[in-house]
């Protein structure tokens, strides 16, 4: 697993319409290779709001359809939900993200 990564996870909460959900890890890789059972993720959503705090993701990343990264919405998640690879971001978009999280996390 790595930074960057995007994986599908099944959320089986009332509170969420949809069954699955991609999610992007955001966890340092340090954090991510350590014995920590949990990692950051970012909620991946179809809709786009023009956002600083959301990225642009698609086809290239392996999704169906254009959708976003939205990093006002992290959340811890167990490393072994995340077993259905879906995609990689691109050293391009990694930056954006990290700009993404900088900016959701008032550290600008």
């Amino acid at each position: 697993m790595k930074r960057g990564e995007l994986y599908r996870v099944y959320k089986g909460s009332p509170h969420d319409p949809k069954k699955f959900r991609v999610f992007a890890v955001v966890s340092r890789q340090v954090l991510i290779d350590s014995k920590y059972s949990t990692v950051i993720c970012a909620p991946v959503y179809s809709n786009y709001d023009g956002l600083s705090t959301q990225v642009k993701v698609g086809l290239d990343e392996g999704l169906k359809h254009e959708s976003s990264i939205h990093c006002d919405g992290l959340v811890s998640i167990q490393k072994t939900a995340l077993s259905h690879y879906v995609g990689l971001l691109s050293p391009e978009k990694t930056g954006r993200l990290d700009e993404a999280l900088k900016i959701a996390l008032g550290l600008m």
